[in-house]
């Protein structure tokens, strides 16, 4: 079946000579990978289109019993401005790509979080500080959209204790945005190294719980860093 739909590219891959492979989150049908033939010679326009972060339109042709989908055609949908320019904003971008390729399945559609990593890529390109707020609201929306909504009064889940979100000064004002669907900016709040922890450690805690390997990410592990 011949079908079209938006995409940001994921993660990309070597195969054979000339091709790529490339996951793909798709808003219709969620995660899925393409083999894309010829986008690694130099003339392809391919070759620039399948880069990690890029949104797309894509049309292809889809069989859900397939490992592999195959392109028909490519264009971009919307283009970065800031993001290739700026190495912080790159990593938390990757964070944001690497997170949601780890917590996702194949083939199973969710347009709703896939709105929300682009308006959270989108946020980032256009904003020009406070990024970490941007990545802890995606985390907190792949736990609500994937049905594992934070629940701030338990004390633990899974036989897993859960630490205090509301331990620093900010935290419990960010966490009532999150719940409230709104990121934190309009708070213009300015996050103590405390309150970074605080709210790293809460949601990355949750992720674990529900995630298998989260917290092997590289750029998690930058973005502790950044955070303090």
């Amino acid at each position: 079946m011949i079908t079209n739909s938006s995409a940001i590219v994921l993660k990309r891959f070597p195969y054979g000579e000339s091709s790529i492979i490339a996951r793909c989150f798709v808003r219709n049908n969620g995660k899925l990978s393409f083999i894309v033939h010829g986008a690694r010679r130099k003339k392809s326009p391919r070759s620039a289109h399948f880069q990690p972060i890029n949104c797309l339109d894509l049309v292809y042709y889809y069989k859900p019993s397939k490992n592999l989908q195959t392109i028909s055609k490519s264009s971009f949908a919307s283009t970065w401005k800031n993001i290739p320019q700026n190495f912080k904003k790159i990593t938390f971008s990757m964070a944001l790509l690497e997170m949601t390729d780890k917590c996702l399945t194949e083939n199973d559609p969710h347009e709703d979080l896939f709105d929300e990593l682009f308006r959270s890529l989108n946020s980032i390109d256009n904003n020009t500080n406070n990024d970490n707020l941007n990545f802890w609201y995606y985390q907190y929306q792949i736990l609500n959209k994937l049905g594992f909504k934070p629940d701030f009064s338990q004390k633990d889940q899974n036989n897993s204790v859960l630490p205090d979100p509301y331990k620093s000064t900010n935290s419990k004002i960010i966490f009532d945005c999150f719940e409230n669907n709104k990121s934190g900016y309009e708070e213009k709040l300015s996050l103590s190294s405390q309150d970074r922890k605080i709210i790293s450690n809460y949601l990355n805690t949750c992720l674990k719980i529900h995630f298998d390997g989260i917290d092997n990410f590289k750029s998690l592990k930058f973005m502790k860093e950044t955070m303090g």
